[in-house]
C-alpha cells in the first residue's frame, strides 16, 4: 500500500532531484480533490523516459528498486512494505505534451495543458494531471468498479461529462 506519507516522501525527493513528475491514477485523483478518498496498491506517476535512470538512483535511497522494466511504455518500483510505484513514461514533444508508446505499437498523446494541474496530498501542493486527462485516460478499456468511482467524482467536482461505458 503507498500511503499519504509515502506519496509525499516520493514526489519531494524526485522534485528536489529536479525531476518533473505528475501524478496519475488513483493518487491523481485523490489530490485533484485534496482528500484521500481511498486506499491505494500503487502510486502512478507521468515521467520522461528518459529521466528513468535518474529517477531509479534518486529512489533508490527511500528503498525502491525496479522489478518491472517495460520501456518505453512503464516501469516499476518498488520497495519493501508492499511500496509500489508505476512509472508511465513518456517523450515530450515540441508542442509540450507527452506522448506515451503503448502495446502493440499504439501511443497516447497526453496534452500539454494536461499537465498544468495541481492538487494536495497531506497538505503538500504537488503537480497532477488534470481532471480532463486523468477521465481521458481511463477509457478505451473496460473499467473496473473503482475506475468509476474515481471518474464520477472527478467528473462531479469539475462539472465534466462522464465517458461512455460510465453512465
Amino acid at each position: 500500500m503507498m500511503t499519504e506519507d509515502d506519496v509525499v516522501a516520493v514526489m519531494a525527493r524526485l522534485t528536489e532531484s529536479g525531476i518533473g513528475i505528475w501524478l496519475d491514477g488513483g493518487w491523481g485523483v485523490d489530490a485533484l480533490l485534496a482528500e484521500q478518498t481511498r486506499d491505494h496498491n500503487d502510486l502512478d506517476l507521468v515521467v520522461a523516459l528518459d529521466h528513468i535512470d535518474a529517477i531509479r538512483e534518486s529512489l533508490s535511497t527511500l528503498g525502491y528498486g525496479v522489478t518491472e522494466d517495460e520501456r518505453p511504455t512503464r516501469v516499476v518500483l518498488t520497495a519493501p512494505g508492499d511500496r509500489r510505484i508505476d512509472l508511465h513514461t513518456v517523450e515530450f514533444d515540441g508542442g509540450g505534451g507527452g506522448v506515451q508508446a503503448l502495446p502493440g505499437g499504439r501511443s497516447y498523446r497526453y496534452p500539454a495543458e494536461g499537465f498544468l494541474a495541481e492538487g494536495s496530498v497531506a497538505g503538500h501542493t504537488l503537480p497532477c494531471l488534470t481532471a480532463q486527462v486523468q477521465i481521458e485516460c481511463h477509457t478505451g478499456y473496460e473499467p473496473t468498479q473503482t475506475d468509476c468511482r474515481d471518474v464520477a467524482l472527478l467528473a462531479e467536482r469539475f462539472g465534466l461529462p462522464l465517458p461512455r461505458g460510465y453512465a
